[in-house]
């Protein structure tokens, strides 16, 4: 494609490590797609004629049924899903092929292609947070009112429900599906008609191909449309971020699957067993996610990485951009899907849970809050009060509850029976009524609240 420059061929090796097509080719569709656009415009604009874009449309129609059908040609030789495209429409047409790239670089329209992808991949993963935002809401309504520890620093802090749990996950995917929406809006900007860096001298119309293309807009600097890769870089971390979240959640699993914390049972379709002891079932689902949410991070820090130190505009570091992009919205994609089987089968041990949430002292801030409440205590005197109480408990191996009215009295004589109203792990969890708190009213309230904001249907858990 450059022969009239150079007179000999690229060695093996140049041509091993300057090929992308085993990447690229997935981007096939939105090439033909650009393409597409781009003749319509040369010829509404007199740059070529209607007869020579008829004929390029007809022959990119037959390239993309061998597209979809599997039967196109890819040819290493040809280095990028552009040229392959462009080479077998020459094939197909003829001369008319040769005017397809009037006015435009690889540049402009490889970046093109690149945006349309990321474009639909990010749909993409916003659906399969959707869809994992439906099981854990289907979840969280079957167990509103289910006690279990909640934790901070892994220790055991107050009594939460675990429907309440569950939608803390709900709140982050949505968060994350946010930014994957914001990360569309702005890389919604067509960089066609940038040509190689400086624009061209054809008379183009790229309003004509961004709004074809559903771009909002041409990007307004052609430097930077063809070098930016921020586009990519946003999507990236947004995954990322998104990815973090799996990570959490797939923890959470691992532990509450394991025998010390007895929480929660994975099916069969979502463990693995061990090669010498029989007894095993393996979290290796969560497991993965956990490793793989880490590939998503490096894969962000290396394109990241790439872009740095890249004067403007254009420089081969970039062929790998899309590698990277590809391969974590792959892998994200698995993820988010894995977890979504996960939740949706996994079997929680209410009674295991609650049996748990009991020990530790985990309602000694609502013995706290009783005395604040009913003997006007101040907080920090109740707070001093009640960690006596707690270390009488320690030492006598009681639970709060268990601790006879007697022994506080010690502490606190104006203490009554009615104080044991505020001792269970369910009365803890029912008593967090704020807004946004872990009360199976509130909980219920939440659970209702989602399915209506994600067009669910009201009622029972779906």
């Amino acid at each position: 494609m450059w022969g009239g420059r150079f007179a000999a061929q690229p060695s093996d090796i140049m041509q091993s490590i300057n090929a992308s097509i085993d990447i690229d080719r997935r981007m096939a569709v939105q090439d033909i797609a650009g393409s597409r656009a781009h003749a319509d415009m040369l010829a509404e604009c007199a740059i070529i004629t209607e007869e020579d874009n008829e004929a390029i449309q007809a022959g990119l129609d037959q390239v993309l049924e061998e597209v979809k059908s599997g039967a196109f040609p890819y040819r290493v030789e040809l280095e990028d899903i552009h040229m392959n495209v462009e080479a077998r429409l020459k094939e197909i047409i003829g001369e008319p092929a040769g005017r397809l790239h009037t006015a435009r670089s690889r540049n402009d329209q490889v970046v093109t292609d690149f945006r349309l992808w990321t474009r639909g991949a990010l749909t993409e993963a916003q659906s399969g947070l959707l869809e994992l935002q439906k099981t854990l809401i289907s979840r969280a309504g079957e167990h509103t009112d289910t006690v279990m520890p909640g934790f901070t620093h892994l220790q055991t802090a107050q009594p939460v429900t675990l429907g309440h749990h569950l939608l803390a996950y709900v709140e982050m995917a949505e968060r994350d599906r946010g930014r994957m929406r914001d990360a569309a809006v702005r890389l919604n900007e067509s960089p066609l008609g940038a040509a190689a860096l400086a624009g061209t001298g054809f008379p183009v119309d790229r309003d004509m191909t961004a709004e074809a293309l559903g771009f909002d807009r041409p990007m307004a600097n052609s430097l930077d449309a063809v070098s930016a890769r921020d586009f990519a870089l946003e999507a990236l971390a947004a995954l990322s971020i998104a990815a973090t979240h799996l990570s959490r959640l797939a923890e959470e699993l691992v532990l509450w699957t394991s025998a010390q914390f007895g929480f929660a049972t994975l099916s069969d379709a979502w463990s693995t067993g061990s090669s010498i002891m029989p007894q095993k079932r393996n979290p290796d689902a969560a497991e993965l996610i956990r490793a793989k949410a880490a590939l998503i991070a490096g894969q962000f820090a290396s394109l990241q990485g790439a872009v740095k130190a890249l004067p403007l505009a254009y420089a081969k570091d970039l062929q790998d951009d899309k590698r990277l992009t590809f391969e974590a919205f792959d892998t994200f994609g698995l993820c988010v899907k894995a977890m979504a089987g996960m939740i949706d089968t996994v079997a929680f041990n209410k009674d295991r849970m609650r049996d748990a949430a009991a020990k530790g002292f985990s309602t000694a801030t609502d013995l706290a809050d009783y005395l604040v409440r009913e003997l006007k205590m101040p907080f920090r005197d109740a707070h001093h009060v009640t960690g006596r109480i707690v270390a009488m408990a320690e030492s006598e191996g009681k639970d709060l509850s268990e601790l006879p009215l007697q022994s506080m009295q010690t502490v606190e004589p104006r203490l009554t029976e009615d104080v044991f109203s505020v001792l269970s792990v369910e009365a803890s969890a029912a008593s967090r009524q704020s807004y946004g708190g872990t009360s199976p009213v509130r909980v219920s309230e939440q659970v209702q609240s989602w399915k209506t904001r994600l067009g669910l249907e009201a009622g029972t858990p779906e």
